[in-house]
């Protein structure tokens, strides 16, 4: 009867094991149907939809395969041959270089001499491109409307908190923007449109609008130079600005906008370092915004340290890309039953739209 006990332990044991190894297999398949290609696995949003895509795929039964790219589009356009040398029935781009067409359009043109699908998300693509091929599509937001809600947050906040805002008491709120990566429009359009938006609020109710802390900069905006839109290159701008600016020499910067949460946490580290925005008693706070509501943004919101972001809805992508790729596989139009979504006029781009977060309990 013993016998008989550990043998059908031992059994089990291995059935789970089985299991375990099917289950892990989608994500280290050579031979994976599906491909997925990260700029980076580095970037804060860009890792919560890698762990929404991977689970909304492994729920649908979906074999895929992630590949993280490194910020470096000659390493993914490489990996994108090997995939489609190896047989996948479908490439899923989130590609590194947004500048130009010519990476994308080279992209494309390997997936159309494979004859299969290829869908770009989150990082933009051009109309052109798209529409080059019938078995294109884009999956990602709206560039321009985190520009436009970001901004009517920062409007809407300064407008109610002006004078406390005013740390320098000269009627102004002074800023400093930092923008992640030159030529990609998700960048362009935050910065335009957070600042455009804001200044609207503000003088519809009387007041100045936005100065930019530097008048030398003519550009209005710090760049992370690595294109990376990481915390360090803002904590770095951040650590420079705060030496020589400050509340003792009557110029301090009032309001800090990122294009995105990772540059926002570099900023508050900066800030912290200098004695601001540490929650403690009799900190003060200068207000942060940024944009994707990662899980770090949402805990320094609640925290007091954070004044709000956009969120960038990473589960919602993942379920519009697992929907786009079901289609494909299924030899369906890459659109068809995507009713829950907006979707361009004249080109296969599909929307996910963002929304303001302020923190649930506000």
């Amino acid at each position: 009867m013993k016998r008989k006990s550990l043998k059908l332990i031992s059994f089990l044991s291995a059935l789970l094991l089985l299991s375990t190894a099917f289950i892990g297999c989608a994500r280290n398949n050579d031979g994976a149907d599906v491909h997925v290609f990260y700029y980076t696995y580095s970037d804060p949003y860009i890792s919560t939809v890698r762990s929404a895509l991977d689970a909304e795929l492994d729920d649908a039964g979906i074999s895929y395969q992630d590949h993280d790219s490194n910020n470096s589009q000659t390493t993914q356009t490489e990996q994108i041959q090997t995939a489609i040398t190896k047989g996948a029935k479908m490439i899923v781009v989130n590609i590194v270089t947004t500048g130009s067409d010519d990476a994308a359009s080279g992209i494309v043109s390997l997936a159309k001499d494979a004859d299969i699908p290829v869908i770009f998300f989150n990082r933009e693509v051009s109309d052109s491109i798209v529409n080059s091929y019938d078995k294109c599509a884009f999956v990602g937001t709206d560039a321009a409307e985190a520009g436009y809600l970001q901004g009517d947050m920062i409007g809407d906040y300064v407008v109610k908190n002006y004078d406390a805002i005013d740390l320098n008491k000269d009627g102004k709120i002074s800023y400093v923007m930092f923008m992640g990566e030159k030529g990609n429009n998700e960048a362009m359009y935050r910065t335009q449109y957070s600042v455009e938006n804001a200044n609207k609020k503000l003088t519809a109710a009387g007041k100045p609008v936005l100065e930019f802390y530097d008048k030398a900069n003519t550009d209005k905006y710090l760049l992370d130079r690595e294109g990376k839109w990481s915390a360090q290159a803002a904590n770095d701008h951040m650590t420079t600005i705060l030496s020589s600016h400050s509340q003792a020499n009557k110029n301090m910067v009032e309001l800090v906008i990122c294009n995105n949460d990772g540059m926002a946490e570099g900023a508050l580290s900066a800030l912290n370092s200098a004695g601001y925005n540490t929650g403690g008693s009799g900190s003060v706070t200068i207000p942060v915004f940024g944009v994707d509501a990662t899980s770090a943004a949402k805990e320094l919101i609640a925290a007091g340290k954070m004044a709000g972001t956009i969120k960038q809805d990473a589960e919602g992508m993942a379920k519009a890309l697992v929907k786009t790729v079901s289609n494909g596989l299924d030899g369906k139009e890459l659109t068809s039953d995507m009713d829950d979504y907006t979707i361009d006029e004249k080109v296969d781009k599909i929307r996910v739209h963002y929304a303001v977060y302020l923190g649930d309990e506000k």
